[in-house]
């Protein structure tokens, strides 16, 4: 990928028509899904003898599926059940102040709700450190870093991969559904899953008798998702808040396709997550992985390097006002591990016959392995 400088004034117009009809898309789908939550809830009201669930915060306005209400058997389409938090509203009052008050660069956008099944703590990790970008944090603080970023970014996160790629991303997702082998009837999780762009194909891929799950840890992202895949008649598909780490939510041996984009290297602990992606995969399942990578040619990498410490930032001030979440953006690529440590690290967590396929000469490579 290279930046070419005559085509700003195209992107401009085009960036600012994007801009206007994904705004439109975003209110118009907003107001369908208040109206199918409105629906939802009054089903709920009217069976009195349906069991509340301990912890349960009736006023919420969260619609994604819960654990207890996941499908056995058969699909249950669009599942707009009341969360299960053990955690009250007074608490998150309190942890809004308090950050609030300790926050003084940069507004906290961070939703509570993002730091579901979090398996990094002081008490679990003490003061031991990863990355986030290029910064040093604790293993504690970077979920909720990470989450920063794309509960800003969420609603303008297609436009700004169709800018940021040249909408060379479609043809990537392309490929590697291309290389999911998904059958009709088959169980699916998209992990990371944002807004959709897998599952709405798996949707139709699988067809009536089978089930997708769209799973993210962020629920800006997973919302946007869910209004998306609602509006174009996906009713086979599931929306979860889940945390790759330990994909708590899902029994063992549950999926025959496995597949997370541009996801992994927000990961804290990406040996974990690979583990748990072994664990709730079917025997004869398989792994796929699409994730930024390392290029294979030294000119094309130093370009590379260039487009995305310049135009990134700039590009997502203009489109997203906010130029932090892509200067993470563009580091998080570089911490995250090749092609070759990335396949080890497959085979490591049990997964067999691994192998990858650079595209775009190694700025993306989609990573494959089989559950024996």
């Amino acid at each position: 990928m290279t930046n070419n400088s005559n085509n700003n004034t195209n992107l401009d117009s085009a960036a600012t028509h994007h801009v206007d009809l994904q705004d439109k898309l975003i209110k118009d789908s907003i107001s369908t899904n208040q109206n199918i939550t409105a629906q939802a809830q009054a089903r709920q009201s009217a069976v009195p003898d349906r069991p509340i669930h301990i912890g349960s915060n009736n006023s919420d306005n969260s619609d994604f599926t819960q654990v207890q209400d996941l499908p056995t058997g058969t699909p249950q389409g669009q599942q707009t059940t009341m969360p299960n938090h053990n955690t009250s509203k007074n608490d998150f009052n309190s942890a809004d102040v308090s950050s609030a008050n300790t926050q003084t660069t940069k507004q906290t956008l961070f939703n509570q709700r993002d730091d579901i099944n979090n398996p990094h703590t002081a008490d679990t990790d003490g003061n031991e450190q990863t990355h986030f970008g290029y910064k040093t944090v604790n293993k504690a603080e970077k979920q909720a870093r990470v989450a920063d970023v794309f509960t800003s970014v969420a609603k303008k996160y297609d436009i700004m991969n169709d800018l940021m790629s040249f909408g060379i991303h479609r043809l990537w997702k392309r490929y590697a559904i291309s290389l999911s082998g998904v059958r009709a009837g088959q169980h699916v999780l998209d992990i990371a899953g944002g807004t959709g762009d897998l599952a709405k194909v798996f949707s139709r891929e699988v067809g009536k008798q089978g089930h997708v799950v769209l799973s993210d840890i962020n629920a800006a992202m997973l919302e946007v998702g869910r209004e998306r895949l609602i509006n174009a008649g996906c009713n086979n598909v599931d929306f979860v808040l889940a945390n790759a780490e330990t994909l708590a939510p899902f029994d063992d041996e549950s999926f025959d396709l496995i597949t997370i984009s541009f996801g992994l290297r927000n990961v804290t602990d990406k040996d974990a997550a690979l583990k748990s992606m072994y664990r709730v995969l079917k025997p004869g399942g398989r792994l796929l992985i699409l994730e930024f990578s390392k290029p294979v040619f030294e000119p094309l990498s130093k370009a590379y390097d260039l487009y995305s410490f310049t135009a990134l930032p700039v590009m997502g001030k203009l489109i997203a006002n906010d130029s932090e979440s892509y200067q993470y953006l563009a580091e998080s690529i570089r911490m995250h591990p090749d092609q070759q440590t990335l396949k080890q690290m497959m085979q490591q967590a049990g997964f067999e016959n691994c192998d990858y396929h650079n595209l775009t000469a190694g700025i993306v490579a989609v990573h494959r392995g089989f559950k024996a």
